[in-house]
């Protein structure tokens, strides 16, 4: 409907220049909005207020010529005048049903969009440190992320996403150690745990498995390791310790072997659990092989030799305050050991080596600090800071009842994200995560999301669907052939309530389109939930299996293109649209 009302404003714009009423070099940007007000019409434009200073008119004057010019269509109703020069249009049934007809014709085509232009965007989301299961928390970046690449590629960019596995560093090798004494206490090795290691009930699970593949050939005695810092007075210095120490004993080969039992185990459920959740990657990307390609000192390298490093006290530091950052960085320990900064600054320098035009990562709130020295790091490279959109995404919090559920990864104390999918369904998990902005907080509301109610968004939306397919079923028992879709006379569709609702289904590619650009997926989530409004308000005050052919043919087609565009929306949020509930 844009489309045809920008063809009927530009083609009055060069009959006005033809009559010389207007400067034969004027061009403009012809935009629509929705005004909130049905009196105002279904669209209004400002084009007149845009062109007024360069044509040398009033804007209400030259909304008038405007008008005057503008080309009969059937499709518009009339056009009037507002304020100082708004055009406000106001459609004919005729408008609704051409775009019914286009859902109708091509369902899966229907909201997708050309924006992206097949412009090539790397997205990556969830990068949890695999040192335990995915918690709630996890579960937003998750949902949100999957569901901004669905958008994304609906809007027709080339959409790559990936997961950066951090399975480098000192996290991982406190996961391993955590995962040794929890070996040694299986063979009968006792040895006080650390409070500040990793405490989950999955470590001794792993430990368990690494003790029957391997037997006793990682066994020490309490004595090779009495020796360390106290724990309880000095707990991260005795982490370091111990690790140290784990190595010695171990060797290379076996702690190796013991690290690698923690990282595999960790990340395949993670792999697992993500899938279940209908979210999928196309590179998972091992920190670990930046150091093994020397990436990391290849980049550290590249900024050394544009005078961007210097050394101070031992360390090698990036000058990140010359491109905007609050304080330099260090990049290079006194102990030779590059910092979690260097791998990231190599890692997006690979990024973009890898040919993306674009790269969107989504990190959680508490790393908001973390964007101006990446951003400083790639404009140090030479690469254009502006290609990094970094999305911020605040944790879920989860209540049962009026408690709030405390989580500590090292702890153990976590409502995992497979708990939560077997509590409230996939469905229900993926919509309410996505029911704010992500940068907003988000309470989980478990009861709400396990409800069969009018009150329960996601179960809402799908009664709609389901409802639509009753309609089909009942029609179906009653022995009446269904329409073809693509050929029904739809002009008996002129109803205030089948306006509306041709009116919300014409809004979806434009809603599409728009939640893509900004990022917002919610935007889908709140859509649908009008859309299955409008619908349940015309199912109950409308019959649909009429003894009318014609009519009832044309409302069945309505309500079968209503359930497209139920089915495409909850597919974007990875949601199941079912047949039955």
């Amino acid at each position: 409907m844009k489309t045809l009302l920008s063809t009927l404003i530009q083609s009055a714009l060069q009959d006005l220049q033809a009559r010389g009423q207007l400067p034969a070099d004027i061009q403009a940007r012809i935009q629509f909005d929705r005004p909130k007000q049905r009196e105002h019409g279904h669209f209004a434009s400002n084009v007149a207020l845009i062109l007024a200073k360069a044509a040398g008119r009033k804007p209400r004057e030259l909304a008038e010529a405007l008008v005057a010019a503008l080309p009969a269509s059937d499709q518009v109703e009339r056009v009037e005048i507002a304020g100082p020069g708004f055009i406000n249009f106001f459609l004919t049934p005729a408008a609704f049903q051409a775009v019914l007809h286009q859902a109708l014709d091509d369902p899966e085509a229907f909201g997708r969009s050309d924006t992206g232009a097949g412009r090539k965007i790397q997205l990556e989301f969830v990068s949890a440190n695999p040192t335990g299961p995915l918690h709630v928390g996890h579960g937003r970046g998750a949902a949100y992320g999957a569901t901004l690449a669905n958008l994304l590629d609906n809007a027709g960019f080339a959409v790559h996403k990936e997961y950066y596995v951090n399975d480098a560093g000192r996290q991982m090798d406190i996961l391993a150690v955590s995962v040794w004494l929890r070996y040694l206490e299986a063979l009968g090795v006792a040895y006080p745990f650390p409070p500040n290691a990793y405490q989950g009930s999955y470590v001794r699970a792993i430990a368990e498995d690494l003790r029957q593949q391997h037997g006793e050939r990682f066994r020490v005695e309490a004595t090779d390791l009495s020796d360390l810092p106290d724990p309880a007075s000095e707990p991260e210095p005795y982490l370091d310790a111990l690790i140290e120490r784990a190595r010695r004993l171990l060797d290379s080969d076996g702690f190796a072997i013991v690290h690698a039992a923690g990282l595999t185990s960790i990340l395949d459920d993670i792999r697992e659990d993500l899938a279940e959740f209908g979210v999928t990657f196309d590179t998972w990307f091992s920190e670990k092989s930046l150091m093994d390609r020397d990436l990391v000192g290849h980049t550290i390298a590249t900024l050394q030799a544009g005078g961007h490093l210097y050394e101070r006290d031992g360390a090698l530091w990036f000058r990140s305050t010359a491109f905007g950052d609050d304080k330099d960085r260090v990049v290079r320990r006194e102990n030779g050991a590059y910092t979690y900064f260097a791998s990231d600054i190599a890692y997006h320098a690979n990024k973009f080596a890898r040919g993306f035009e674009q790269v969107i990562d989504m990190w959680g709130a508490d790393h908001h600090g973390y964007v101006p020295r990446v951003k400083a790091a790639l404009q140090a490279l030479d690469l254009d800071p502006a290609r990094l959109e970094v999305l911020l995404v605040q944790f879920a919090i989860l209540y049962r009842g009026s408690e709030k559920v405390s989580m500590s990864t090292r702890a153990g104390e976590f409502v995992t994200l497979r708990e939560l999918r077997q509590e409230v369904g996939k469905d229900a998990a993926r919509f309410f995560y996505v029911l704010r902005r992500a940068d907003q907080h988000l309470d989980f509301d478990l009861e709400l999301a396990k409800s069969q109610s009018d009150e329960n968004p996601v179960f809402y939306i799908q009664y709609a669907h389901a409802r639509i397919h009753s309609v089909f079923r009942q029609a179906r028992e009653r022995g009446m052939t269904l329409p073809d879709w693509r050929n029904t006379d739809l002009s008996p569709l002129d109803s205030t309530h089948e306006i509306e609702l041709m009116d919300r289904i014409a809004r979806f590619p434009e809603v599409a389109e728009q939640a893509a650009i900004d990022r917002e997926p919610h935007q889908i989530a709140f859509y649908l939930k009008d859309l299955a409004s409008e619908f349940h308000t015309y199912y109950n005050a409308s019959r649909f299996l009429l003894e009318d052919e014609r009519l009832r043919n044309a409302r069945l087609s309505l309500v079968r293109a209503t359930g497209y565009v139920i089915a495409r929306g909850l597919g974007l949020l990875g949601v199941s649209a079912p047949e039955q509930m």
